[in-house]
């Protein structure tokens, strides 16, 4: 085929699925809605990955020069697709900046919006300047200003992580589990730790799942190497006495009260649905699950496949997912958009 395969989100599904198209020989157009490519990674800030413990710069910055430099690869920024229209192996395409794009199938690799903790409130968010985001934390350690207290500069002697903040509460509608948050606490425990050796860290769970080999390299090793401490805790709010947090709760283990005051408060904030994905369900035409992310068909047919024929979706567009399992979906679903377009070259030479 001579159309490109239009790929829709620059993050790192997004450059995975253009890497394994010019790899081929495919050329792609990739079209992201920022002034750079590289997503969540590269525009929050994030230090080092999970599982790998490249810094997000580089490991990810390597994929978008890859990306960049490959003359198979169209790179629109700056963009949006406003319509979508055709058929496989002959789509339409028009962008926000005046130009169509003929293309034979499409990819989304939209990503996700990390949940905003001004929706639990009760936890301190918003009302208390030394409660912040993974997110505000991942950017303190990847800048080099290391971890402290943003009202005042200080170096923390005690730091509260609270895991499952906008997952697994169907109070405020977030039903699901973001997958990664219990693994990416646990990694920054133990960076806080390494940092601050002095720093005592708590973490507060409803239960923990470092799911395969990250129960080893994460969840025990951050407990028998770094002593992180474990409170299995359900918590009902973050107050102030004017000097410290205040963390309180129930143990849920020993069926008690407790009250403990920290230096921090860190919300593990979960993944939201890409807040556009109403506009995008409704521009290619594709179906959206129940809880507002892109619907995947069953992977025992075609990876990758949504509810339009010749248009496929990888990553955190789909539901919460790492970056190394957003990157083998995106090769996957590259691999899928050729076989349709191959199949229609088929069909229309028959």
């Amino acid at each position: 085929m001579t159309k490109p395969v239009l790929i829709v989100g620059g993050g790192p599904a997004g450059l995975a699925a253009a890497h394994a198209l010019a790899t081929v020989g495919q050329k792609a157009v990739l079209v992201e809605k920022t002034e750079i490519l590289g997503g969540a990674p590269i525009h929050s800030g994030y230090a080092k990955l999970v599982p790998s413990g490249q810094w997000a710069k580089d490991a990810i910055g390597g994929m978008v020069s890859r990306v960049e430099k490959n003359e198979h690869v169209d790179v629109r920024t700056n963009a949006i697709v406003k319509s979508f229209s055709g058929d496989p192996g002959n789509f339409s395409a028009e962008l926000s900046d005046g130009t169509t794009v003929d293309a034979g199938a499409a990819i989304l690799t939209t990503g996700f919006t990390h949940f905003d903790s001004v929706n639990k409130p009760e936890w301190g968010f918003g009302t208390f300047e030394d409660v912040v985001t993974t997110t505000q934390v991942e950017q303190m350690i990847s800048s080099g200003q290391g971890v402290k207290c943003p009202s005042d500069g200080r170096k923390p002697k005690r730091v509260a992580i609270l895991l499952c903040v906008g997952s697994r509460d169907r109070q405020i509608g977030r039903e699901w589990c973001s997958k990664i948050c219990c693994t990416v606490s646990a990694n920054m425990a133990m960076e806080i730790r390494e940092e601050l050796p002095d720093c005592h860290v708590y973490i507060y769970y409803m239960d923990i799942r470092t799911f395969g080999l990250y129960e080893t390299d994460y969840y025990w090793k951050s407990q028998e190497e770094f002593k992180v401490k474990y409170i299995k805790a359900r918590i009902a709010e973050v107050t102030s006495d004017g000097d410290k947090l205040i963390v309180k709760g129930e143990d849920t283990l020993v069926k008690r009260p407790i009250t403990i005051p920290f230096d921090m408060v860190v919300h593990a904030i979960g993944m939201d649905p890409n807040v556009d994905n109403m506009t995008i369900s409704a521009v290619f035409g594709v179906d959206l699950h129940k809880q507002g992310f892109i619907a995947r068909q069953d992977s025992y047919g075609v990876m990758g496949a949504t509810s339009r024929p010749g248009v496929f979706v990888a990553g955190s567009a789909i539901a919460p997912e790492t970056i190394d399992d957003s990157i083998a979906q995106a090769n996957a679903a590259a691999m899928s958009a050729i076989a349709s377009m191959n199949s229609q070259s088929a069909v229309a030479a028959e």
